[in-house]
């Protein structure tokens, strides 16, 4: 009779006898336990299996070994490879494959320029920080494939943000992201040197479209990021009974957003600023609800959609843009914001930041996108040098 069971290794029982510890012998079995422990005659004393069987058997085992080795692979491509993406290599994920794994950070580039300026870093830069499990991803308009596999130093831009894990950066090709969607058919029919707002128009139905096919999160480049956004399916406010779409985020093939993509293009007028933007957001958002004006801090629902309060994205409101690159007594802290929007329409780059200025926007530079900070103290280190040719 037996004593003792215990498990010595994965499929085998090491069994000790009543007298073992007289003897001081064990007998192993190296046999199955399904349900119960069941004695199984051991492998040597089974008959031997003929040379095909065993060569069959041998090719089995190699196909569920490689088998095996293809899912792992798959697996570290999409959990630790997805954000080590380099603009200059040729055999890193797509932008398909990026945005395919959901919860994307979508920034919009839509005019040529291949530099962009520090605002445009430090937005990018701060989401990369604040949002470290999320690919934060920017479609430039004047980056092509070619550009993509040919990129230079010259391009500082590049460097600085293609060195955080999580940030893509790629091609932003309009007749591709407006493919299955209402907007194809006015893209095709638009002539954009006719337009008066091309870019702002562009970049408004470019946003649209990816939100809808792959879910997430758009922001403007002038947005710094400063805490993440809980909601998964939220408009913002700019101010009561008005939405922004400087920021909003939806699941994929959200309902509203196909709906705001229909009115984009019912509703088209290139000539009024804003229509196919924050007005298209608002008056869609007013079929759904009734809005009210906010009271405090609170955020408002309006059936599946969280309208958030303007504290959230605007504490400092259009008419008082010029306050951040202004110096503050005491700086606000801003407890109620998940971002800051920096209204760079409004200022057209005639402000910027300044090292050693003290001025809020400097503050926040310091804070939430370091490294483009320390990139914009670098250049104008480098523009105070100096001209050798000068010195001669």
């Amino acid at each position: 009779m037996l004593q003792k069971v215990w498990v010595s290794s994965p499929g085998s029982w090491a069994l000790q006898e009543s007298n073992s510890r007289r003897q001081g012998k064990k007998r192993c079995w190296k046999c199955r336990f399904v349900r119960t422990i069941i004695q199984h005659p051991c492998r040597r004393h089974a008959p031997k299996r003929s040379r095909k069987e065993r060569m069959l058997r041998k090719i089995q085992i190699c196909l569920c070994f490689c088998f095996v080795s293809g899912i792992l692979y798959e697996i570290s491509l999409l959990s630790s490879c997805v954000f080590s993406y380099l603009p200059v290599a040729q055999h890193y994920l797509t932008p398909e494959q990026v945005l395919n794994l959901g919860k994307s950070i979508i920034f919009l580039e839509t005019t040529e320029r291949l530099e962009p300026p520090p605002l445009v870093s430090c937005s990018v830069e701060s989401a990369a920080r604040i949002y470290q499990d999320r690919p934060i991803i920017l479609f430039m308009r004047g980056l092509t494939n070619e550009t993509a596999l040919d990129i230079n130093t010259s391009y500082a831009a590049f460097s600085l943000l293609s060195s955080m894990k999580n940030v893509f950066l790629f091609p932003l090709q309009m007749e591709t992201v407006f493919q299955e969607t209402p907007l194809l058919q006015w893209y095709n029919q638009v002539i954009p040197e006719q337009e008066k707002n091309w870019v702002h128009v562009s970049s408004d139905a470019s946003r649209l479209a990816l939100i809808w096919k792959y879910g997430g999160i758009y922001m403007d480049t002038d947005v710094i990021s400063i805490r993440p956004i809980p909601q998964q399916s939220f408009l913002a406010a700019q101010k009561s009974r008005f939405s922004s779409n400087g920021i909003f985020g939806f699941p994929a093939r959200h309902k509203f957003v196909w709906d705001c993509m229909e009115n984009f293009v019912l509703k088209y007028n290139g000539n009024i600023w804003g229509n196919q933007g924050p007005f298209l957001m608002t008056r869609m958002l007013k079929t759904l609800c009734n809005l009210t004006d906010f009271q405090g801090t609170e955020d408002h629902s309006c059936q599946n959609i969280s309208f958030l309060n303007p504290q959230r994205f605007y504490p400092i409101p259009y008419p008082a843009w010029s306050r951040y690159y202004q110096v503050w007594d005491k700086s606000p802290s801003f407890n109620h914001s998940y971002a800051l929007h920096l209204w760079n329409f409004m200022n057209r780059n005639r402000k910027v930041v300044v090292a050693g200025s003290n001025t809020l926007a400097e503050k926040l530079y310091k804070t939430y996108c370091p490294t483009t900070y320390e990139d914009l103290i670098q250049n104008a280190k480098h523009r105070d040098l100096p001209d050798p040719e000068d010195m001669e």
